[in-house]
């Protein structure tokens, strides 16, 4: 007699996962066929807005920008939700802090090579006493 035969009074829960488990949860929001079309319009969606913001004079100049940088934030969210199934269930722990830690690698060098260039062009000869006749 099996382990799974001696207690017939048991359900499998469908929301237990190992961590890593392929399998499509159907209930969640972003799960399934549905799920994919709803992430794909979307996606379409931001990235019509995206060029309308910047092709066209409904938002301010200067705030250009700043309306491309959330529209790019929510195009990431929208792919992490929706395409990389990644949430905040208690299976998905060690997929959110590995996005952290990468998220974190990046920023760290990005500024420390934006620190590192600010410097070297601070302690750099200026261009003006390069071009003067030795004597």
């Amino acid at each position: 007699m099996t382990d799974h035969d001696a207690r017939p009074h048991i359900t499998s829960d469908l929301d237990d996962a190992a961590p890593g488990e392929e399998g499509i949860n159907e209930r969640e929001p972003a799960g399934g066929l549905q799920g994919y079309l709803i992430g794909y319009g979307l996606a379409i969606m931001l990235t019509a807005a995206s060029f309308a913001a910047a092709q066209s004079d409904l938002i301010y100049g200067p705030a250009i920008i700043s309306a491309l940088v959330v529209l790019a934030i929510a195009q990431m969210g929208v792919h992490l939700v929706f395409f990389l199934h990644l949430t905040t269930g208690p299976d998905n722990t060690n997929n959110v802090l590995a996005l952290a830690f990468g998220v974190f690698i990046v920023v760290l060098v990005v500024l420390g090579s934006i620190w590192i260039m600010t410097h070297l062009n601070h302690n750099m000869m200026p261009m003006h006493d390069l071009h003067l006749p030795r004597r």
